[in-house]
């Protein structure tokens, strides 16, 4: 039995669950399933990155497949490099993780992640591999061999693309601090906002190898607040260490979630008669208070199961263009095909400055955040955890008793050991 998908790709301890022969061997199913002439890949900026990272383009090479090394690079701008390209890809990155962690991501050519039925195909394709000792054909050889080659600045076209959604429009006499995680947009996303004009203070931008995710970026806002505090900014931007979510904080220092930023952009399209099918696309974990504000406001919420994945599928399924998770993974279908930390930063701040108002005070119209408790229950095995009869009997009881004034979430988690259980009220 080889590695599964969780809700965003394949995670594990590097060089443990997730060592340089297992990841080889992914990177051959990922080629058979993928066919596709060239590849492309990138990382985050774990120790373990350049390691797994070679041995993933080994594997696609040793199956024929040309693969161009990116080098660290934010997962949307892989993703968008793949969609520029028509080529599927690869990001060796374990998102928001400590970095002893790492994890593959997948990318269909076109920038958009596997749907289920294709991951279930590199899935076999992997046990294949793992259960045979050599390939299952014979493979290439000679000029069939596929070749590697490292991309000089390949992010500069993402870069450009980012300053480019403004349209003429600038960030200039706006003071930001970015926490950047210590992760893949280090360099990107400083250089994006000073390059339109803002006045940039970047923490957290001095990856070691083993620092990404450590005390920074948007699993810990805290010294990012003080700084936006002690620096006087209009607000901040926290990052996740491979780019691809985003929280702010307001120049209070308070905590902007992703359902108050997603408020936020659904309200300003919708006003501007720029929002699709007047339907904004969330999932389960989205606070009650959403939903309240969009319905207050006419605009149709249509809920997913967790993960941006299926967030895009049903942007793409119904023609929708906003759609976005608490954790601020955020889709602007128009001009990505992922959650991107560093374009939802851009448009947040082109919001604001528009706006005329603060942050704070736009957050605060926005929406109510009813009060919302997340908890992790470890749990070796969380789809069986969760299934279990007295545990779903508990929750009826409970929800039973909160009528409709709250409710009770349980999901096993699809990137660690545990249950994810939320209670709201």
């Amino acid at each position: 039995m080889g590695l599964r998908f969780g809700t965003d790709g394949i995670r594990g301890v590097a060089n443990a669950e997730l060592g340089a022969e297992l990841v080889m061997a992914l990177g051959r199913a990922a080629a058979r399933a993928l066919p596709n002439k060239c590849f492309l890949v990138g990382r985050d900026t774990r120790r373990s990155g350049p390691l797994l990272q070679a041995a993933l383009s080994a594997g696609m090479a040793s199956e024929g497949a040309d693969v161009v090394d990116l080098g660290v690079l934010p997962t949307p701008g892989v993703a968008w490099l793949s969609a520029q390209r028509q080529c599927p890809a690869a990001v060796v990155s374990a998102s928001h993780n400590l970095f002893a962690d790492n994890g593959i991501k997948l990318f269909a050519a076109g920038g958009l992640k596997l749907p289920d039925a294709t991951e279930a195909a590199v899935e076999d394709e992997l046990d294949r591999v793992l259960a045979s000792a050599g390939p299952v054909s014979r493979p290439p050889v000679g000029h069939g061999v596929g070749s590697l080659w490292a991309e000089p600045d390949p992010g500069q076209g993402y870069v450009d693309h980012l300053v480019g959604v403004l349209e003429g429009r600038d960030l200039s006499g706006m003071r930001v601090v970015v926490d950047c995680a210590n992760g893949a947009a280090s360099v990107v996303a400083p250089q994006v906002l000073e390059r339109l004009g803002a006045e940039v203070v970047a923490i957290a931008n001095a990856p070691d190898g083993a620092n990404i995710n450590d005390g920074c970026g948007s699993t810990h806002p805290e010294s990012l607040a003080a700084e936006v505090v002690a620096r006087g900014a209009q607000l901040g931007l926290a990052l996740d260490g491979d780019a691809d979510r985003l929280l702010a904080v307001d120049h209070t220092g308070a905590l902007t979630t992703g359902d108050e930023l997603l408020s936020l952009f659904a309200s300003d399209l919708a006003d501007r008669g720029n929002l699709a099918g007047n339907t904004v696309v969330v999932t389960v974990m989205t606070n009650l208070g959403f939903r309240l504000a969009m319905a207050e406001r006419g605009i149709t919420v249509h809920e997913t199961q967790v993960g941006d994945r299926y967030v895009l599928e049903a942007l793409d399924r119904n023609g929708l263009t906003l759609g976005g998770e608490q954790s601020g993974h955020i889709v602007f279908r128009q001009l990505a095909t992922t959650g991107d930390g560093v374009l939802t930063g851009v448009l947040l701040l082109d919001l604001v400055r528009r706006s005329g108002a603060t942050l704070a005070e736009l957050a605060r119209r926005s929406m109510q955040r009813l009060p919302q408790v997340l908890h992790n229950v470890a749990a070796p095995n969380p789809a069986e955890a969760v299934a279990v009869p007295a545990v779903q009997a508990e929750v009826t009881a409970v929800e039973a008793e909160l009528g409709e004034r709250g409710r009770v979430l349980l999901r096993a988690s699809g990137t660690q050991p545990v249950v994810r259980v939320m209670g709201e009220a």
